[in-house]
């Protein structure tokens, strides 16, 4: 399968991409997942938005990078989704992997915070993300706050 992935500040998105990307949101965390929250928090326009297209252009994957003070003291990545219809393909993997290379290169060796649903605690140990013991329900679903260290 074919691929196209990018990331692009907010300013830098055109609105056809960011209606795809909040409508593959939408699609995952509110309608599969029967979970209605505020997804639009505000915090989008001061973020880093990746983006996975498929041959066809459609957006299949996609997360945000949030800098440092927005939502934690350390950079953070959130509204990490993979389209139900390639996910177990690692595409989320190479997500991650494209991510903490996009926070390397803009933000240095720096620790990354995340606000991990608890089903996919291990899927975030995979990328060196470790529990800090803070566990806690958002939007009525069991969450885990992880952090990642990077080697000096």
């Amino acid at each position: 399968m074919h691929l196209d992935w990018q990331i692009k500040h907010y300013p830098e998105l055109t609105t056809n991409e960011f209606h795809d990307i909040i409508a593959l949101r939408l699609n995952a965390f509110v309608v599969e997942q029967n979970c209605a929250y505020l997804d639009l928090d505000g915090k989008d326009k001061k973020c880093y938005h990746l983006i996975c297209r498929d041959g066809l252009g459609k957006v299949v994957a996609t997360g945000r990078i949030l800098p440092p003070g927005l939502a934690y003291p350390e950079v953070a990545i959130g509204r990490v989704v993979i389209d139900e219809t390639i996910r177990g393909n690692g595409i989320g993997h190479e997500l991650m992997h494209k991510s903490m290379a996009f926070i390397l290169e803009e933000f240095g060796k720096v620790p990354v915070r995340i606000s991990a649903q608890k089903h996919l605690e291990n899927y975030y140990a995979q990328h060196a993300f470790i529990s800090t013991g803070k566990e806690y329900l958002e939007d009525d679903i069991p969450h885990v706050e992880m952090l990642f260290t990077p080697n000096n």
